[in-house]
């Protein structure tokens, strides 16, 4: 059975590059209005924030293996 988040890592590495950068930009602003909402206390679970957290590393370290293979493929 397979969990939320190796779905979502099975989803994100089949996106381009210009795709994952515009999905970058999409989960920082969902993370933003997660924490607006934590300060003025609307928000029920907490758990989203740490979610859409790893969320973003996980984007970032896709983007930052493929500039690498790039530079890699380039020399």
């Amino acid at each position: 059975m397979a969990t939320q988040a190796s779905k979502d890592r099975a989803e994100l590495s089949e996106l381009d590059l210009t795709s994952l950068v515009e999905q970058l930009r999409a989960t920082k602003q969902e993370a933003l209005n997660l924490r607006f909402r934590s300060a003025t206390g609307q928000l029920d679970t907490h758990s989203e924030l740490r979610r859409v957290r790893r969320r973003i590393a996980r984007i970032n370290t896709l983007i930052r293996q493929r500039e690498i293979a790039a530079a890699e493929a380039g020399e």
